[in-house]
């Protein structure tokens, strides 16, 4: 069967936060059943589900060579488990109780560079995933489509996931960046249960001068 190829750009947590991320996912999965959070690599969202012309990953490479090329590497704070809409998530939005001006223009400059990329959608097929900077909202999913779906499990899982007391940084370094590729026969209906996918390149941000690695900082996890 032929599938149908889509591509997203994340910023992909450190080690520690992904594990957790992968923790959480696993066992409500294991658990509830949830699983489209666990059918993508932990990942905080830039752009994503992007079908381009010629399903050649190539021109989004190039732009991204372009957009990432002065960029550094900036903190990114972990508020926590929370909601976002019917989605329970990592709230990696803010920094010091006001959105993350980095992060948030990170994600506005990669949406503006892939958009001219894109290629039409057939109807009723997922849209793609880009947002203007006021509708973008940084964050890891821990349960996301599916458990949308089953609204009275909602405060049950988010309930179990903070019981598994799991310890994930505060904070980390956004440094690197990633394309993946995604396919699936048709893009409609739950797609997220026969996802597959592969990744295909990662940037590393350097550090700017007046920076240290987060890492190099004792840092209390959140539990």
């Amino acid at each position: 069967m032929t599938e149908l190829k889509r591509y997203g750009v994340f910023l992909i947590p450190d080690p520690q936060t992904a594990a957790a991320v992968t923790r959480i996912t696993g066992q409500l999965r294991a658990q509830y059943g949830l699983v489209s959070a666990s059918a993508f690599p932990p990942h905080v969202t830039l752009v994503g589900s992007l079908p381009l012309d010629g399903d050649d990953a190539a021109p989004l490479a190039g732009v991204l060579d372009d957009v990432l090329e002065p960029r550094t590497s900036f903190p990114v704070s972990n508020a926590g488990i929370g909601w976002l809409g019917g989605s329970l998530i990592y709230d990696v939005h803010d920094r010091h109780g006001t959105p993350n001006a980095p992060l948030v223009d990170l994600a506005a400059t990669v949406d503006a560079a892939v958009r001219p990329l894109l290629s039409p959608i057939a109807p009723g097929t997922l849209a793609a995933d880009v947002r203007e900077s006021n509708r973008w909202y940084g964050h890891l999913s821990l349960a996301s489509h599916d458990l949308e779906a089953r609204p009275e499990l909602r405060e049950e899982v988010r309930a179990y996931a903070e019981g598994l007391g799991v310890s994930v940084p505060p904070e980390f370094d956004a440094r690197v960046i990633a394309v993946y590729e995604f396919r699936h026969s048709d893009w409609t209906g739950p797609w997220w249960i026969d996802l597959h996918w592969t990744h295909l390149h990662s940037w590393r941000l350097p550090y700017g001068p007046d920076r240290t690695s987060v890492e190099d900082h004792d840092i209390d996890p959140i539990s």
